[in-house]
């Protein structure tokens, strides 16, 4: 029967279970950006800051025909000259052999309904200056990208060094 026809492309909300998956995407994803160094997070981790009593972070799983294709973990932040919370998408990836199927695409137009369903502000994320393939999905959806703005971070020692000021 047509009714019965399973779609190969799913996106869900990630459960416990996928701690281990996400951290599996997430090194993935670091390979690719040539910054698996900087990856300190265990599955462990992701366990306990997604699924914990708590949560502040979340995150989406991608399935084709079933099988792990990729992710979106995202956060809410707030715009005060808007007023209002928006969505902050820290990282979307796609694993490769699931590349061409509309799967990145799908899980950002999940993100962009749950924006709107909400009543969000924005939906903002980060790209790599050099990532060209990704500015140009980004901007194929409506993104802009805003050189403008540039991202700061202060993390390690240093942080440890501006707390103490």
């Amino acid at each position: 029967m047509e009714g019965d026809l399973i779609k190969p492309l799913g996106i869900r909300p990630a459960i416990a279970g996928d701690a281990a998956h996400i951290h599996a995407l997430i090194c993935e994803l670091a390979d690719y950006e040539k910054l698996r160094h900087e990856v300190d997070a265990t599955a462990g981790d992701i366990g306990r800051d997604l699924f914990g009593p708590n949560p502040r972070v979340f995150a989406e799983i991608a399935e084709w025909n079933g099988e792990v294709a990729g992710f979106s973990l995202w956060f809410y932040n707030y715009s005060t000259f808007r007023g209002r919370h928006g969505l902050f998408l820290e990282d979307v990836y796609v694993r490769p052999p699931f590349r061409g199927h509309g799967i990145g695409k799908a899980l950002i137009v999940n993100l962009a309904r749950r924006c709107v369903a909400e009543g969000l502000a924005r939906f903002q994320w980060s790209v790599l200056d050099w990532n060209t393939p990704a500015i140009e999905f980004y901007e194929s959806l409506g993104a802009k990208m805003t050189p403008e703005w540039l991202g700061c971070r202060v993390e390690g020692d240093a942080l440890k060094k501006l707390a103490c000021v």
